[in-house]
């Protein structure tokens, strides 16, 4: 037997019943038009709502329990008090998300249960145009070979990129890809990245924002023809009528990654930093190494005192007085550091008193080997 049960929540057109001879007709039709209208524009708003912040504790919770797991690999001290409060956190939101899963099936039971009209029986069939332009099959390319290609590529292209990379408006990106297909690859995608990495080394953070928003445009255009298995210049018109009517998770899932993004670049900027520090410390102190191989500035830091306030005040007499009190087997290690350090020239003749503190080092050396020998 047949239910027509499903039948008998429709609501009429707005324009069928019989009115009387006295009553504005088509104003009547209008105003329960725009009833109707209204009322499911308040239904839609509050579903959006609703699954906006299921979302959005959904995301707080995943985020909050990826902390929690590395701050128990860490396993100090210190992260004991913020691994509690993440716990604390977590708990509240589970609470919180059990409430948001109630929510979202009352909306679904109510949208069961609303009436059918006019706007809802029936829907576009056909909303968008896809060009059904096969991928062409590759082999895979080499690292040089892809290297290659990149620099090629943007030797050609650097100028047409980086335009691209300084744009706005939505319209004006569309425009400049429809008259300059060609960028919309990867070579260009890999580009924007180094570029916005070179930005933030050079603390041009606005700018760099600027070009990591273009920099997830051209992402997201290559991701969608990976999804459609199609040659990305055939689908980028597709991915800005998308973001340009505003819909509401895909801009979300792309402002997100477009932060994420943001994050990384900062990291990879900083760590590149801290590298080039690195680097420039170790070529100013090879290029300090003495004739041992020691660097002059540790060897000052090892220094005793005594000896430290000689060299701070270059005087050659208060440095033989400090010598001749010290025990000459220590006397011995700290000038051997000073001469392998260059801290300490024993042939320079130019300065006063060279000599002498010469022959006071060959005299320690002389007195160390007598003990030895007297102490076999």
């Amino acid at each position: 037997m047949v239910d027509y049960s499903v039948w008998d929540h429709i609501e009429v057109s707005d324009d069928e019943d019989e009115t009387h001879p006295n009553i504005d007709t088509p104003s009547l039709f209008r105003w329960r038009h725009q009833a109707r209208v209204e009322r499911m524009e308040q239904f839609q708003k509050e579903k959006e709502e609703v699954d906006k912040g299921y979302r959005d504790c959904k995301r707080k919770l995943a985020e909050c329990q990826k902390k929690m797991k590395e701050l128990e690999l860490a396993n100090t001290e210190n992260t004991k008090s913020e691994l509690q409060r993440l716990q604390a956190e977590a708990q509240q939101l589970k609470k919180e998300e059990k409430t948001w899963d109630k929510k979202v099936e009352e909306t679904r039971k109510k949208e069961k249960t609303l009436p059918w009209n006019v706007d809802t029986l029936s829907k576009d069939g056909f909303s968008k145009s896809v060009f059904n332009v096969k991928a062409e099959q590759q082999d895979e390319e080499s690292e040089e070979q892809k290297e290659k290609k990149h620099k090629t590529f943007v030797e050609k292209y650097e100028k047409q990129i980086k335009h691209f990379g300084m744009l706005r408006r939505w319209d004006d990106s569309q425009k400049y890809l429809s008259d300059n297909p060609y960028l919309v690859c990867e070579e260009t995608a890999n580009y924007l990245v180094i570029w916005c990495i070179d930005l933030e080394v050079e603390e041009k953070h606005a700018l760099m924002e600027q070009v990591a928003h273009q920099t997830i445009v051209m992402q997201f255009i290559l991701e969608l023809a990976k999804s459609l298995k199609v040659d990305p210049r055939a689908c980028f018109r597709q991915f800005f009528s998308k973001i340009k009517t505003a819909d509401q998770q895909y801009m979300e899932g792309f402002n997100y990654e477009l932060e994420s993004f943001k994050e990384r670049v900062r990291g990879r900027a900083k760590v590149r930093l801290e590298k080039a520090l690195k680097e420039y410390e170790e070529e100013e102190r090879q290029k300090r190494l003495g004739p041992g191989g020691l660097d002059p500035v540790e060897v000052y830091e090892t220094l005793p005192s005594e000896l430290q306030k000689c060299f701070d005040v270059k005087d050659v007499q208060m440095l033989q007085d400090a010598i001749s009190k010290m025990d000459p087997t220590e006397a011995k290690y700290h000038m051997q550091r000073c001469i392998d350090s260059g801290l300490w020239v024993p042939n320079a003749r130019g300065a006063e008193g060279a000599e002498k503190t010469e022959g006071i080092y060959e005299e320690l050396k002389k007195d160390i080997c007598e003990e030895d020998k007297g102490n076999p």
